[in-house]
């Protein structure tokens, strides 16, 4: 299924990939608010093709245009017992504060809050964590 979008003019990039973070109330009057705000906010998004339309925007210094994006993937730790494929679950950031950790981006995933909801669709390695907890790589959707 094919997603039409808004997006800044300067992330209107084929492949280009992004994490919806939600609206904003600058927005609220804006006509053209519904195609900005029809994402799943935390989820993660890939341009596939880039339109020549083009439309001023308060918020985009360059405006935005029009895309079409796919949901991908969001690698991700997780617990080990909860590393089942197909499962759904509520993520929980694991709080890590070793910035210069290897895995960091994994347990910490950017634009990813506690408490959002997710299906686990692939279970991949084991990771070696610091803090010693049992944690594997996962796939997000």
């Amino acid at each position: 299924m094919v997603i039409v979008t808004l997006v800044g003019e300067l992330q209107a990039k084929k492949n280009e990939s992004f994490i919806y973070c939600g609206p904003i109330s600058e927005c609220r009057e804006c006509k053209l608010k519904t195609v900005c705000f029809n994402l799943e906010v935390g989820k993660r998004y890939r341009v596939t093709s880039v339109r020549d339309v083009h439309h001023d925007c308060k918020i985009h210094q360059d405006g935005v245009r029009v895309v079409e994006v796919e949901n991908t993937y969001i690698p991700a730790a997780v617990q080990s017992k909860m590393a089942l494929e197909g499962a759904s679950i509520t993520f929980d950031v694991h709080n890590c504060e070793n910035l210069s950790c290897t895995n960091y981006r994994l347990c910490n995933p950017f634009g990813v809050a506690s408490g959002t909801k997710f299906k686990i669709a692939i279970v991949e390695n084991e990771i070696d964590c610091e803090k010693g907890l049992s944690l594997r790589r996962v796939m997000l959707s």
